[in-house]
C-alpha cells in the first residue's frame, strides 16, 4: 500500500474518534484520574475502542499503541498511535483546544498523521512526501524570520519541575513578540498552518506528537526532541518554522547545557 493509502486511513480515524468525542463535549461528563495524574473520560474511552475495531478489522497484523489501553501486538513494523482526545483538561471545561490525533509509524518513522479539531472546525492531515492540508487546502509553516516577531508557545509553564527546561523557555519567551500556553496539539496545529512560530513541549509520549510530526515537517517546518533530534520518540517537542528553527533551539538548550558542563 502506498503512504497516501495510510494517510487516507489516519484521517478517517481521525475523523471517527473526533465525531465521537464531540457526542460528549460541553456535557456533564466526569473524570477519573489515572495513575500519572492526568484524568480520562468515557469520551476517551470509547473513542479509542472505536479506532482500535477499526484498526483490527481492517489491518489485523499491525500494532496499535494508545494512551488509554496500550499496545498491541507490539512486534509488528508497522503500528497505529492513537491519542482520542489530546487536551482532556480542556475538553472537560467546554473549551475548544484539543484534538483526535492518529500516526501510522513504520520501524521508527512516522509514515502518516491526521489531527481533527471538530470544536475549531480545523483538520490537519499529512503523509510523507505529500505535503500538508489543513482541512482542504495545503498550508505552510510562516516566513517569520525575527525572534521579535514570532509568536511562541508551550502547554504548561509549570514544566514538571525541569527548571533548565523552564529557564530555557522563559528565555524564549522574553525576546518573542508573543508568547502563549495555546497548547498541547493546538500548538502544533498553528505552527503548522503559520499562525505561530513555535511550539514546545518539554515532556510529550508518542501518541502527543507522532501524528503532528508529519504536519510540521511537510509544511516546511522543522520537528524535534528538546535536544536536536529528529523523532517523534524523544519524549520533548520542538515544532518551528525553518527560519527560526536553529535559534529557537539554541535558547531552549541554553540551560540544559549549563547543567551539564
Amino acid at each position: 500500500m502506498t503512504v497516501g493509502t495510510y494517510t487516507q486511513a489516519a484521517a478517517e480515524l481521525a475523523g471517527i474518534a473526533a465525531e465521537n468525542a464531540m457526542r460528549y463535549y460541553r456535557t456533564a461528563i466526569d473524570a477519573e484520574t489515572k495513575s500519572d495524574g492526568s484524568p480520562v473520560t468515557a469520551a476517551d474511552k470509547s473513542s479509542e475502542r472505536l479506532v482500535r475495531e477499526w484498526i483490527e478489522l481492517r489491518f489485523p497484523s499491525d500494532g496499535i499503541l494508545g494512551e488509554e489501553f496500550g499496545a498491541h501486538n507490539v512486534n509488528a513494523r508497522r503500528r497505529w498511535i492513537v491519542d482520542p482526545i489530546d487536551g482532556t483538561k480542556a475538553f472537560i471545561r467546554g473549551v475548544p483546544f484539543w484534538g483526535s490525533l492518529v500516526a501510522v509509524v513504520e520501524d521508527e518513522t512516522v509514515i502518516a498523521g491526521a489531527a481533527s479539531f471538530p470544536a475549531l472546525g480545523e483538520t490537519l492531515i499529512a503523509g510523507r512526501g505529500e505535503g500538508c492540508w489543513w482541512n482542504d487546502a495545503k498550508c505552510s509553516v510562516s516566513t517569520v524570520d525575527r525572534m521579535s516577531n514570532a509568536t511562541v508557545l508551550t502547554t504548561d509553564l509549570a514544566f514538571r519541575n525541569d527548571g533548565a527546561k523552564q529557564k530555557g523557555w522563559l528565555a524564549l519567551a522574553e525576546r518573542a513578540a508573543n508568547s502563549r500556553t495555546w497548547g498541547d496539539c493546538v500548538g502544533y496545529l498553528l505552527v503548522a498552518t503559520g499562525r505561530a512560530e513555535v511550539m514546545t513541549d518539554p515532556i510529550v509520549s508518542e501518541w502527543d506528537v507522532a501524528a503532528l510530526m508529519p504536519a510540521i515537517v511537510e509544511a516546511g517546518g522543522v520537528f524535534t526532541d528538546w535536544d536536536g533530534n529528529t523523532t517523534a520518540f524523544g519524549k520533548s517537542a520542538v515544532a518551528t518554522n525553518t527560519e527560526l528553527a536553529t535559534e529557537a533551539r539554541s535558547i531552549l538548550s541554553q540551560f540544559a547545557r549549563k547543567e551539564t558542563q
